[in-house]
């Protein structure tokens, strides 16, 4: 690689973990473009100003990415912003919890089309160019309970799992050309999200972590910008988890 710095497109890049990732992956020197969802238009404005605060200038595209043509459309806007993309963040994500035996199917192609057809779709555009190029880093964003599963969460595990079923395929077709695949599995993460949960529950959830609190999200940010990394070359089909030593593997 040349001293050109490298282009990255992360998705869900509006999220509580996402904008982390934005920064620090414009920290590094990166030129970035976050992908968000429609229904967040109204608040991109001030997103962006918050980013131009920071001295960070960071492009955004909306595009519901669990649509094809969407996300496709979406990725050739980045990539008409950057002209080429070099790095690919996949942290676009929802839940929608309920016991499997009143799960619905709405529910559960709502999350597998969200977080793991999504994946899918934004892969597809620029993974062959990367391998042409000799240089691409890809990291998706699962999550702890696609190892251990989560009870009312067969959808978000299934999906989270098949995600890094996903990302040890595509790193075995990339990596005679230059081009990683990795995940990253965080636990439990200080977001709005978890804000919500009610005291006792978060209480109950904390108190199951080694560390003993939840994550912040530049923590997950900073294991993301290290796979992406020119330097972080020999790794791939990796999935590093980010959980506090909520579930430790061999």
């Amino acid at each position: 690689m040349n001293s050109t710095p490298l282009k990255a497109v992360v998705t869900g890049g509006t999220g509580a973990i996402g904008t982390e990732i934005c920064r620090a992956l414009a920290q590094t020197g990166m030129q970035v473009v976050a992908l968000g969802h429609p229904a967040e238009a109204s608040r991109i404005p001030e997103w962006e100003r918050a980013r131009a605060a920071e001295g960070l200038s960071i492009g955004v595209e909306l595009a519901d990415l669990a649509d094809a043509e969407a996300a496709t459309r979406a990725m050739q806007c980045a990539q008409q912003r950057l002209g080429t993309i070099d790095v690919l963040v996949n942290a676009a994500g929802i839940t929608r919890d309920a016991r499997f035996t009143k799960m619905t199917l709405e529910q559960w192609r709502a999350v597998l089309a969200s977080n793991l057809d999504s994946v899918f779709h934004c892969c597809k555009p620029v993974f062959a160019d990367m391998c042409a190029r000799g240089f691409g880093r890809i990291v998706n964003i699962a999550s702890v309970n696609g190892q251990k599963g989560q009870f009312g969460q067969a959808n978000y595990s299934a999906a989270k799992a098949g995600m890094h079923g996903f990302t040890m395929a595509l790193a075995q077709e990339g990596a005679r050309y230059g081009v990683t695949v990795n995940t990253v599995s965080p636990g439990y993460v200080r977001t709005p999200m978890t804000a919500a949960i009610k005291p006792d529950v978060l209480q109950t959830i904390v108190a199951q972590v080694p560390v003993g609190r939840m994550a912040e999200p530049a923590e997950i940010a900073h294991v993301v910008a290290f796979l992406c990394a020119p330097e972080s070359g020999y790794v791939t089909g990796a999935n590093i988890p980010v959980n506090g030593g909520l579930y430790m593997s061999a």
